[in-house]
């Protein structure tokens, strides 16, 4: 309900995932709303082409404050829908709503992974090579202690290797030069903890030019520092598109080629288009959750969707948090020096 094309992209996705992936899909808001778009659809009643209504009376907006939204709007989409997750009703949640709002409803009512101190949003980006990168935090905690990033690192390798298929994940740390000592306090002091990780595949720092070169799997950073990476990626990626897109109509020339190689700039438009992958999946939760963009269109809801099946069918919330387990055993705490504790919001 949260969202800038909210209802309408959202049921229109909902539709389509329940079409193409053999989904059934709940829908969690206000029926006076949704239903008259259901209808436009052909819509029959619960259950209808896999899809189901669940009321939610309140809507927490994007301008709305997060921590008083939370707690007052019980009734919001937001909370009915992650305690339809609790109930086993469903699988995962998906969101392109008010981001904050989001995040600390799965925290408070689906609660952390053991051993979890932070949840951490993680971003598909397209690279040069076949697979993506994985890029976390992009937005979750804009200020991160040291062994935040390797708690980050744990999720993010375990969740390479449950979704994406990759076998020993390459876990770099985003930092302003190669060299250890190169960065600030943060990466500084994170870097000989990750290095220390026996479980995990650390190559050493990386900087923002390896982002898109697919020279590792995973990038760790913190959410102020990878939200602006992320958002600088969309722009960069809409203004080359505008732009190549312009000079292929100057001329009767420039014409004729884009037309020979229009199935070409197809397939690299569609591998730099946010809709394709959805959302960005809030790793740290006990069971999926991802989070889209307030601009989602119908194809993004329907990727994010996706995300979630793919997720639960990989059982990937089992393997970060037997990878958190396992490297607690071996080094402590995830690299820290203070026993980890659930983070709630009261």
């Amino acid at each position: 309900m949260g969202s800038d094309n909210a209802p309408h992209a959202e049921i229109d996705g909902a539709l389509a995932a329940a079409r193409d992936l053999g989904v059934g899909v709940i829908l969690v808001g206000q029926p006076e709303k949704i239903q008259p778009e259901l209808r436009r659809c052909g819509w029959r009643g619960d259950g209808d082409r896999g899809i189901e209504l669940v009321e939610a009376s309140e809507v927490i907006g994007m301008d709305d404050p997060v921590a008083t939204s939370v707690r007052r709007k019980k009734k919001s989409s937001l909370r009915i829908g992650t305690k339809l997750v609790t109930e086993g009703r469903a699988d995962g949640f998906v969101s392109a709503g008010n981001t904050g709002a989001a995040m600390a409803t799965a925290k408070m009512v689906i609660g952390m992974l053991p051993g979890v101190d932070r949840p951490a949003l993680a971003a598909l980006i397209p690279t040069k090579s076949a697979k993506p990168t994985l890029l976390l935090d992009v937005g979750a905690n804009s200020e991160c202690k040291p062994h935040h990033l390797v708690q980050f690192a744990i999720m993010g390798e375990a969740y390479s290797r449950a979704v994406l298929g990759t076998i020993k994940p390459a876990i770099g740390l985003m930092s302003i030069g190669e060299e250890e000592a190169k960065g600030n306090d943060l990466t500084k002091e994170a870097f000989p903890l990750l290095r220390e990780m026996s479980s995990l595949n650390f190559v050493g720092n990386v900087e923002g030019r390896d982002v898109f070169s697919g020279l590792v799997d995973v990038i760790v950073t913190d959410g102020f520092t990878g939200n602006v990476m992320l958002k600088l990626s969309e722009g960069l990626t809409e203004a080359m598109l505008s732009m190549i897109k312009r000079e292929l109509t100057v001329s009767a020339v420039t014409k004729a080629g884009a037309m020979l190689a229009k199935p070409a700039f197809r397939n690299i438009k569609k591998r730099l288009d946010y809709s394709e992958y959805g959302g960005a999946p809030l790793l740290g939760v006990r069971q999926i959750v991802v989070i889209g963009h307030g601009r989602s269109n119908a194809r993004a809801i329907r990727n994010a969707i996706r995300n979630v099946k793919e997720f639960s069918e990989n059982r990937a919330s089992e393997r970060i948090e037997r990878g958190i387990a396992e490297t607690n055993a071996l080094h402590g705490p995830a690299g820290s020096q203070e026993p980890i504790k659930n983070v709630r919001v009261h």
